[in-house]
C-alpha cells in the first residue's frame, strides 16, 4: 500500500483539527476534537496539558476512520499550535500546572518591568513575561520546574520522546536562528538568568526540518505506524501563511479565529516591537516575519452567541445572522464596536482597556449589534493594515483563511472597510495545510517551502470591494480610530476599580 498521505495538525486555542492530504494539496477531509478553556480569574486563561493528548488521539484515530484512511498510508505529520502558550513540567512530560494560554494577560506588571529594566517593549502574553510572574508568584513550581517550553514543543516531545525548541516559536523568547542563542543579556537583566538552562533547546529545528518518528508508545496511541515521520511545524499564524499561499513579498495574510494575525514577509525588517526578536530566518530563510494582531475577534462573536443571543445551536445561529444582517444598513445604524475585549496587542500594547459598543438606543436590534461587531472587528483589522501602509509597504491583496471565511458578508465587509481585494484558498483550513506542507518538504517530495506552496495552495474565490461602501466605512473607520485616544484613561481607571474591588473583597463572590 502506497503511503502518500500527509496529515496536517493544528492545534487550536477551543479545539484540535488534523486533515488528510496528497503531495499535491488534495483534502480527504478534516477532523476536530474540542477542548475547554478555564478562567480562574480576571484576564487568566489555562488550559489543561492532557487535553491536549486526548484531542489529538481522537481526532487521529477518529478521522481516519470517518475516511478510510488506513495508517500504513501516512506518511508522515506536523503541527501548527498556538504561540505563547507556556508549559511548565519535568523532563518525563508530567506537567506542574496548567498551560499558561497564549491569550492569558496576567502578567502585565511583568511586562512593564521587563520594560524599564530593559527597554524592551514586549507583550504580556510571551513567554518570559510568564515566567517572571511564575518567579513571583509560584515559586516553588517555578524552582521544581525542569523543562519550559510552549505547547509546540511539548506535544513533539511527546510524539518523538525528544526534547527540542522550535525556531519559529522560540523567536518570541529571544532565540536567533542566524546566531543559533538565546540573548542571555536579557535574561540576566530580568533575573530569568536561571530559566535559560531549562528551556529544550539541545535540539534546535526550523520549519520543515524531519525531527524523527513517533515512539512506540505514541504510535499506538495514535493508531500510527512508528516510522510515521514528524516534521517540524510552527506557530498556527506562520504554518498559515505557508497553507494561504503567502511565500514571498507582496501579500498580506489575514488569519482569523479566537484572535486575528496580519501577517507578511519583507527582506528586511519593516517594524519591531523589541530588539530580541528582530532576527530573520524564523519562517523562510532570507525573510523577516512582520505581523501585527487582534487579541479578540471571532471569540467576540463567540461571546455574543452565548452570552448575548443565548443562542446554544452555533449552526443555526451562524445562518440565521448570515442572512439577517444582509438587511442590516452599512454602518450598523450609527453603531461602533471596540473590540479590545482582552485588551488591544496591536498598535497600541494596552492590556488595561476593555471592550465597548458605542451608539446603542431602543431601536436597535440585535442584528445591528451582530453587524456593528462584524464591521468593527473589520476596522480593527484596517487598522493594522494602516501601520504597514505607514512602514511602506503597497497592500494588493489579502489572503484570508480560518473562520471568517464560513461568512460571505463578513469577508465583503473585509474587503469594502480596507478597500482592497480578497482571495479565499481552496483550502480554508490554512494551518492544516501549510502543516501537510511542512510534511512534504521534511518528506523530500519538494525541495523548499516555497516550491511546496506553489505545488500545494489554490484559490476557491476573489472577493473585490465596494467602492461606495468603503466611502461609508471609511468615515466610521475615522471614528473607530478616535475612540482609544479619547476614552483610554477612563478605561484605565474603570478596569483599576473591578480589579481593586475584587482584591480588596468589595465585590461579591458570584
Amino acid at each position: 500500500m502506497e503511503r502518500n498521505i500527509l496529515m496536517g495538525i493544528d492545534v487550536g486555542t477551543t479545539s484540535l483539527r488534523v486533515g488528510f492530504y496528497d503531495q499535491y494539496g488534495k483534502n480527504y477531509g478534516f477532523y476536530a476534537a474540542h477542548y475547554d478553556l478555564l478562567h480562574p480569574h480576571n484576564t487568566w486563561v489555562e488550559q489543561k496539558v492532557s487535553d491536549w493528548i486526548l484531542a489529538l488521539e481522537k481526532a487521529v484515530k477518529e478521522g481516519m476512520g470517518r475516511f478510510h484512511i488506513r495508517k500504513e498510508q501516512i506518511l508522515g505529520l506536523s503541527m501548527g499550535s498556538t504561540c505563547c502558550s507556556v508549559v511548565v513540567c519535568d523532563k518525563k512530560g508530567n506537567p506542574l500546572r496548567n498551560c499558561i494560554m497564549w491569550m492569558d494577560i496576567r502578567a502585565v506588571k511583568e511586562a512593564e518591568e521587563i520594560a524599564r529594566l530593559t527597554d524592551e517593549h514586549l507583550s504580556a502574553e510571551w513567554m518570559p513575561c510568564k515566567l517572571l510572574w511564575l518567579k513571583k508568584n509560584e515559586p516553588d513550581i517555578y524552582q521544581k520546574a525542569e523543562i519550559f517550553c510552549e505547547c509546540q514543543d511539548y506535544l513533539t516531545w511527546f510524539l518523538t520522546g525528544k526534547w527540542s525548541v522550535n525556531i519559529n516559536t522560540a523567536c518570541n523568547w529571544g532565540y536567533h536562528a542566524d546566531k543559533k542563542g538565546f540573548p542571555i543579556w536579557f535574561y540576566e537583566k530580568t533575573g530569568l538568568s536561571d530559566a535559560v538552562g531549562r528551556f529544550p533547546d539541545e535540539n534546535c529545528y526550523a520549519v520543515g526540518d524531519l525531527i524523527g518518528t513517533l515512539t512506540k508508545e505514541c504510535a499506538d496511541k495514535l493508531g500510527l505506524m512508528p516510522d510515521t515521520f514528524v516534521a517540524q511545524g510552527g506557530v498556527d499564524s506562520s504554518i498559515g501563511i505557508l497553507g494561504m499561499g503567502v511565500y514571498k513579498e507582496g501579500r498580506v495574510a489575514l488569519m482569523t479565529g479566537s484572535s486575528n494575525l496580519t501577517m507578511l514577509l519583507t527582506k528586511k525588517m519593516m517594524f519591531s516591537d523589541s530588539t530580541i526578536n528582530e532576527g530573520p530566518s524564523h519562517l523562510i530563510k532570507g525573510y523577516y516575519t512582520s505581523f501585527r494582531g487582534q487579541l479578540c475577534s471571532n471569540s467576540i462573536i463567540e461571546w455574543f452567541r452565548k452570552e448575548i443571543a443565548k443562542e446554544g445551536d452555533a449552526k443555526s445561529f451562524f445562518a440565521r445572522m448570515e442572512d439577517a444582517v444582509k438587511k442590516v444598513p452599512v454602518g450598523s445604524r450609527g453603531l461602533v464596536m471596540l473590540d479590545y475585549f482582552q485588551g488591544n496587542r496591536h498598535p497600541h500594547y494596552d492590556t488595561r482597556v476593555r471592550g465597548m459598543i458605542y451608539g446603542l438606543s431602543l431601536e436597535h436590534t440585535q442584528e445591528d449589534i451582530y453587524r456593528c461587531i462584524l464591521e468593527s472587528i473589520s476596522y480593527g483589522t484596517e487598522n493594522l493594515l494602516e501601520q504597514y501602509r505607514r512602514a511602506g509597504v503597497s497592500i494588493e491583496e489579502i489572503n484570508i483563511s480560518g473562520g471568517s471565511t464560513n461568512s460571505d458578508v463578513f469577508m465583503q465587509i473585509q474587503a469594502d472597510v480596507s478597500n482592497v481585494r480578497i482571495n479565499v484558498p481552496e483550502d480554508c483550513q490554512s494551518v492544516c495545510m501549510g502543516a501537510a506542507i511542512c510534511t512534504a518538504v521534511a518528506a523530500g517530495i519538494y525541495g523548499s517551502l516555497p516550491e511546496a506552496v506553489r505545488h500545494m495552495v489554490r484559490y476557491q474565490k476573489v472577493i473585490e470591494p465596494d467602492k461606495e461602501n468603503y466611502k461609508i466605512y471609511h468615515e466610521y473607520f475615522k471614528q473607530y480610530q478616535q475612540i482609544y485616544p479619547v476614552m483610554k484613561e477612563w478605561m484605565h481607571k474603570t478596569s483599576e476599580l473591578w480589579c481593586n474591588g475584587k482584591d480588596s473583597g468589595l465585590q461579591p463572590e458570584i
